[in-house]
């Protein structure tokens, strides 16, 4: 996630219910890999990250995203979702679905702008998310920019809590804070990573791994000490968005490279921990405290997507996929009705910020193949 803050405060007994939790999910040598710690660290319901009531984004939180930049991203996002409503053909109402809408910022932007576009009928706005602090956030700003439009905006506890559904989904900066197995290779093999539990402190530990036959299969013939990051939660989120969204597409945007990309320009791995917009040091030294994100392999992510029944129909930097989108349009009308040198001075800093201090992320667009027996509701 990008770093743009007071850390979220947590006390002894907030710590030890976390070293309770992580020693429940213990081997019997009190080792926990490492997604199962990111697991509880930024998402348990009680003292994970993501149940402070403080929201981690924005200026005064840990991290900031693109909707935070400029309000010009999620203009443009909503004309590339328009535009994926508008090819879906005759069938029921269509769901517009952001999954980890975080603090709603962008679902404040996209909402309006949706209102606004032509040949767009009424639209449930669906937002999932896990964290109830954030899911409550994120609803009451959306409910605010959806009032007096045709948008209805509701919330939902996953993809699938309501069956199935058609319509077009996305995800903002999601897939890097699922949590991720840590690797390393060792000898001809991989050596997974984690805490072990001793004297009531988390130590950085390592063992043989629980699963060897990974699929997607993990690379062979590397150098020792290569570190390597994915997740299985994000490709099992990614096959359960299949699963259940029968006619549409989905829009992944985030930070990450090719596996690799990620081998060569990250040896020692990409885990990142952040407070207050700085990096900090030891992921294990403040857990429930602290933002833990690692970057995407998206080539395993590509692969399980093809797998799972989607359809490539992009995958390109961010910038590129704003431009494809229809940014240079969004830009020229906002700056047409900036209303002073001033505030189109404004807009201009933010738009070089969102265009190139976003590089290192990536957009993948999916669409769903026809379904046996979808007849005309399936895609070509």
């Amino acid at each position: 996630m990008a770093s743009v803050g007071a850390p979220r405060s947590a006390g002894p007994a907030s710590s030890a219910r976390l070293l309770e939790r992580l020693t429940a999910r213990a081997d019997p040598s009190g080792f926990v890999p490492y997604d199962r710690y990111m697991d509880v660290a930024l998402y348990d319901p009680e003292v994970g990250y993501y149940a402070g009531d403080r929201s981690p984004l924005g200026p005064g939180g840990d991290y900031y995203t693109a909707g935070h930049v400029s309000p010009l991203f999620a203009a443009t996002l909503a004309r590339r979702i328009a535009r994926g409503l508008a090819a879906l053909p005759p069938g029921p109402p269509p769901v517009v679905f952001e999954v980890g809408p975080g603090d709603g910022s962008i679902a404040a932007g996209v909402i309006p702008a949706l209102a606004r576009s032509a040949g767009i009928g009424p639209i449930e706005y669906r937002l999932i998310e896990r964290s109830e602090p954030r899911a409550r956030e994120a609803y009451a700003r959306a409910r605010s920019a959806a009032e007096g439009t045709a948008v209805h905006v509701r919330r939902a506890e996953s993809i699938g809590a309501d069956g199935p559904l058609r319509g077009v989904g996305f995800a903002n900066e999601l897939l890097d804070a699922l949590p991720a197995r840590r690797i390393r290779s060792a000898g001809g093999r991989w050596r997974e990573l984690g805490v072990r539990i001793e004297g009531g402190r988390l130590l950085s530990a390592e063992t043989a791994p629980e699963k060897s036959d990974v699929v997607p299969p993990l690379p062979t013939g590397l150098a020792d000490g290569i570190v390597m990051e994915f997740s299985p939660a994000a490709e099992g989120w990614i096959r359960e968005v299949a699963d259940h969204l029968t006619e549409g597409e989905l829009i992944l945007i985030d930070y990450g490279m090719s596996e690799a990309e990620l081998i060569r320009a990250h040896p020692t791995g990409t885990l990142e921990a952040l407070r207050g917009h700085r990096f900090v040091d030891d992921p294990l030294a403040s857990p429930g405290e602290i933002d833990l994100s690692c970057f995407v392999n998206f080539d395993r992510v590509r692969t399980v997507a093809a797998s799972a029944g989607w359809t490539e129909v992009a995958f390109r930097a961010q910038s590129e996929a704003l431009g494809a989108w229809g940014f240079p349009a969004v830009f020229e009308e906002a700056i047409a009705a900036a209303g002073s040198a001033e505030a189109g001075v404004r807009i201009r800093l933010a738009v070089k910020s969102l265009l190139f201090g976003f590089d290192r992320f990536r957009v993948l667009e999916l669409a769903t193949r026809p379904r046996p027996g979808a007849g005309s509701g399936g895609r070509e």
